[in-house]
């Protein structure tokens, strides 16, 4: 976007953009989110910056009206595989906090003064700066939404000490870590945040309930997705909650999600409540979840370009704001993947669900789920036989699984997607349906095609009348109120017109696939937050991967 596109979102007070840039004032020393209800500044007062730590770097302060820390994140950071956009993810995972900027930039195949060189060519400030706005943005979380004592906020948020802590929030909000508290417990009318618990004496584990900030429109029908893929004893899942055991360094943690709720002015957020050991994991838990629910999405522009196949025009109408569910684990959705193949989800989680009935029992405060997904190492020493079925696909699980615990397979948020398929194509067994479904669930990737796919192909063939997928004659069954369409093309021909958002339409079509024989394609409508009207129509649907 150039200057004058940037400056008609924030004259249109478009919450679409929230989270893409911010808009620094140099008349008044703050910086915005786009949607900020203040008067649009002029022209020559305003600087935009990618990162609200490139705006924190040149001097400017959060405003306290519109809260811009309070935002999605930016999706253009799935939407590229870069050195910029690999940074970003594994920044708001914790690499940072975990290993500091020379593990970032090993991760990432740099040096860390290279890598500092490219992310303030690219985003106006360095590896070090972006982690302290993402700290910041996590203590202004926890410090309005929960009752946690600022101690606990600081080293939560991933603050090595509480003095580094105050200066942060005081520097970046203009406000004392308890103004920042008080100011939110006014706006809410004297509620107290929003949580259900907090530290015990002994450090805990710590229960918190949150909002995670979510664009419009969105599609609660994630929630089936995710149910459906179950595993007994570590996941559940219903049409609107979902509840998870994971592991994290700490130790066990848990969390569960909720539909998402409209809070007004265009705004949504996702209810959460999490449990961990320790708080030096919850940033990485809340940064997974938002990736689980695509919560960093733009719905809008992603709609708009798929509606503009005359094929999905109708399925996206009837379900906008769908969203791509993302991964918890990277080791686990591969070996979730190469259990998954050739065979139904519901085989699949009954297979998965022996494998972890293998591993110990744990207690979670908080809920009945017991298991945790066996880890690569657990896997790699496991006996014989695995799982039931083909020898060839025990021998790749085990493959896989020994690759993953000695670090010759190395895959995450910050994996290059073209490096990541190559890397998974080289184990026998797993082949490029397997590939490209981890690249869509691990990264995020939105542009995915699985033409292969029994589940897109029924979807498909249901969508266009035939039930061959590879040859359309003219007189297939059209659209009953398209007469004048041309012939559908094949599958791949129609995919292409989408790009770059075909993993998207990759969940139309297995949606339609899973619609009842009696009905439309298009199916019953799941519940949908919706979006507003916005005033500015700004075209980001041509953005390129």
């Amino acid at each position: 976007m150039d200057f004058w596109q940037q400056y008609r979102a924030i004259d249109g007070r478009d919450v679409r953009f929230d989270g893409q840039f911010v808009t620094a004032v140099s008349s008044t020393g703050i910086y915005c989110r786009p949607s900020c209800p203040a008067r649009t500044p002029k022209p020559s007062n305003v600087t935009f910056y990618r990162t609200s730590a490139a705006a924190h770097d040149a001097g400017y302060r959060a405003c306290k009206r519109c809260l811009p820390e309070a935002v999605p994140g930016d999706p253009e950071w799935n939407l590229r595989s870069d050195a910029a956009a690999r940074a970003m993810r594994l920044i708001a995972d914790g690499e940072v906090d975990r290993t500091g900027v020379p593990g970032l930039a090993a991760r990432l195949g740099y040096s860390p003064r290279h890598l500092n060189r490219i992310l303030k060519d690219e985003l106006g400030a360095g590896a070090l700066a972006l982690a302290r706005a993402h700290r910041a943005q996590t203590a202004r979380a926890l410090l309005t939404g929960s009752p946690l004592r600022f101690a606990d906020v600081a080293f939560a948020a991933g603050f090595g000490s509480i003095r580094q802590f105050n200066d942060t929030v005081q520097q970046v909000f203009d406000l004392t870590p308890r103004q920042v508290r008080e100011a939110s417990r006014q706006r809410s009318g004297g509620a107290d945040g929003g949580a259900d618990g907090g530290a015990d004496e002994v450090g805990g584990p710590f229960r918190l309930s949150l909002s995670l900030p979510v664009r419009l429109p969105y599609d609660n029908g994630i929630f089936r997705f995710l149910a459906a893929r179950a595993i007994d004893g570590v996941e559940r899942g219903t049409d609107l909650t979902y509840e998870r055991l994971l592991r994290l360094p700490a130790g066990p943690a848990w969390f569960r999600a909720g539909a998402v709720e409209a809070r007004g002015e265009g705004q949504a957020v996702l209810p959460v409540t999490v449990s961990v050991a320790g708080l030096r994991d919850l940033p990485a838990l809340l940064s997974r979840i938002r990736r689980l629910f695509d919560l960093d999405a733009d719905p809008v522009a992603i709609d708009a370009a798929l509606a503009r196949s005359r094929y999905l025009t109708a399925l996206v109408a009837a379900t906008p704001g769908m969203r791509l569910p993302g991964s918890l684990d990277a080791g686990e959705t591969l070996i979730r993947a190469i259990v998954g193949q050739q065979v139904t989800v519901a085989a699949a989680a009954r297979a998965l669900g022996r494998l972890a009935a293998a591993g110990p029992v744990v207690e979670a405060p908080g809920t009945d789920l017991d298991r945790m997904f066996p880890t690569a190492d657990e896997l790699a020493d496991m006996p014989e036989p695995l799982l039931r079925g083909p020898r060839r696909r025990r021998s790749t699980l085990r493959a896989v699984a020994r690759a993953l615990a000695s670090g010759t397979l190395e895959l995450g948020v910050g994996s290059d997607p073209d490096a990541l398929r190559a890397d998974l194509l080289r184990f026998d067994g797993v082949g490029p349906w397997t590939a490209d479904y981890v690249t869509m669930r691990v990264l995020g990737h939105p542009d995915v095609s699985l033409p292969s796919d029994a589940a897109v192909r029924s979807g498909w063939s249901r969508l266009v009348g035939r039930t061959d997928h590879r040859a359309v004659p003219a007189d297939a069954r059209r659209p009953p109120d398209a007469d004048d369409l041309p012939s559908p093309p094949v599958l791949g021909e129609a995919l292409a017109e989408v790009r770059p958002w075909r993993s998207y339409a990759m969940l139309h079509l297995w949606r339609a696939a899973g619609a009842p024989d009696d009905t439309a394609v298009v199916g019953p409508p799941t519940p949908v937050v919706p979006a507003t009207a916005y005033p500015v129509p700004i075209d980001r649907t041509d953005t390129q991967p």
